[in-house]
């Protein structure tokens, strides 16, 4: 029977030796406290380096994490809780701070349920404690750069049925109090019915694969604003459940803005808002392919040189603008209006027979004719 305890003894001490658990052991009756080898190697001490002592460990633990410490093995011995787990920091003999996890309890009582003597062990859990640190700077990173992008986070729980919104997705459609409870169905009264469709699929489309999904699309808010959003998607999978679809969102309105007028600056005059030569070019092209009839105007201003030499520059953009606006106001919405450089422009109308082309040069000349192109141009100022 000795021998079988010895070996058991044996046993557990290289098991606990193997684990790296440093053990303590303290006997609340004479105040001796035992700790193991593995325990003082943990700490980069010797066998007899240490003095034993019931208060060895605490002026060993961190200023910060004492309080914390005793207080756990206070409320244990006190009967609050039914073991004692903490974590806490001791110093190494290099001078450095060992993150531990502690964990024992009561192990001997006296007849009235007194406590006699507690054992635990600790566990080196700073490499641990370090990988939390780093993950918790890559994601205060993260923060800060969705934050300064304006970006916010959203997840919908699939087999909960539900979802959460971040301030920043809050803010970006317009939910004010944080009590506005989210859902699928909040999500899809947002949506412009014009994209309806496709915001839909694109949410759904993750389901189908590990890809990230993007899909730009308009919401309409509460008090009848339209912003232009646009989501990141992705399925995150979980074994113990359907999963979760993670998004983020942000609101690209000034973006699509600033989109719109470059396209719109490429293919028009700046001076005027009609379309510039490419694009009458272009367009003119594309129906000629066509093969369909169509006639084609070009309109020049007599004297514009004499009104420009005369008058100025400020004066014969003036007039440009006056006669672009005539023209426009004579033409049904087929036709395309263009200014092609100085006093030209050009005109192209599909489907358009000899009739109705000289029914339109008649008014587009009786346009011009009638512009307001200021006292002095007006005496010379001719179409042809």
């Amino acid at each position: 029977m000795a021998d079988k305890k010895d070996r058991n003894g044996e046993f557990w001490e290289l098991a606990l030796e193997r684990a790296h658990l440093g053990v303590w052991d303290w006997d609340l009756r004479t105040g001796d406290c035992f700790y193991s080898a593995m325990w003082s190697q943990m700490l980069g001490y010797g066998e007899g380096e240490l003095a034993e002592t019931s208060d060895l460990w605490l002026q060993l633990t961190h200023p910060d994490d004492r309080e914390r410490a005793v207080a756990s093995g206070e409320r244990h011995i006190a009967g609050l809780t039914d073991s004692i787990e903490t974590e806490l920091r001791l110093k190494h003999k290099s001078g450095h701070w060992v993150w531990v996890l502690d964990r024992g309890g009561v192990v001997e009582r006296d007849a009235e349920g007194r406590p006699l003597r507690l054992m635990g062990v600790q566990t080196d859990i700073t490499k641990q404690k370090q990988a939390e640190a780093q993950l918790e700077q890559v994601n205060v990173r993260f923060r800060l750069a969705l934050a300064a992008s304006g970006t916010g986070i959203w997840h919908h729980d699939l087999a909960a049925r539900k979802s959460y919104w971040d301030q920043r997705t809050r803010e970006i459609f317009g939910l004010v109090a944080e009590t506005d409870e989210v859902s699928q169905d909040l999500w899809h009264s947002y949506l412009h019915p014009d994209d309806r469709a496709d915001a839909e699929r694109a949410h759904l489309a993750p389901l189908q694969t590990q890809k990230v999904v993007a899909v730009q699309y308009r919401i309409i808010k509460r008090n009848g604003e339209i912003r232009h959003v646009e989501s990141l998607i992705r399925l995150i999978a979980d074994a113990q459940s359907s999963g979760q679809i993670l998004g983020t969102v942000r609101d690209i309105t000034e973006a699509k803005q600033r989109e719109q007028e470059l396209a719109h600056a490429a293919h028009h005059d700046a001076l005027t808002g009609l379309l510039n030569r490419a694009a009458f070019d272009r367009l003119l092209a594309e129906h000629i392919a066509t093969a369909r009839p169509l006639a084609i105007f070009y309109v020049d201003l007599d004297y514009f040189k004499a009104l420009n030499d005369f008058a100025g520059h400020a004066a014969g953009d003036l007039a440009l603008k006056r006669v672009a606006k005539r023209i426009q106001g004579c033409l049904p919405p087929s036709v395309h209006a263009a200014r092609l450089g100085g006093d030209e422009f050009a005109l192209l109308v599909p489907d358009c027979d000899a009739a109705q082309a000289e029914r339109l040069a008649g008014a587009v000349l009786a346009a011009v004719r009638d512009a307001d192109l200021g006292s002095t141009a007006a005496s010379q100022s001719g179409t042809s």
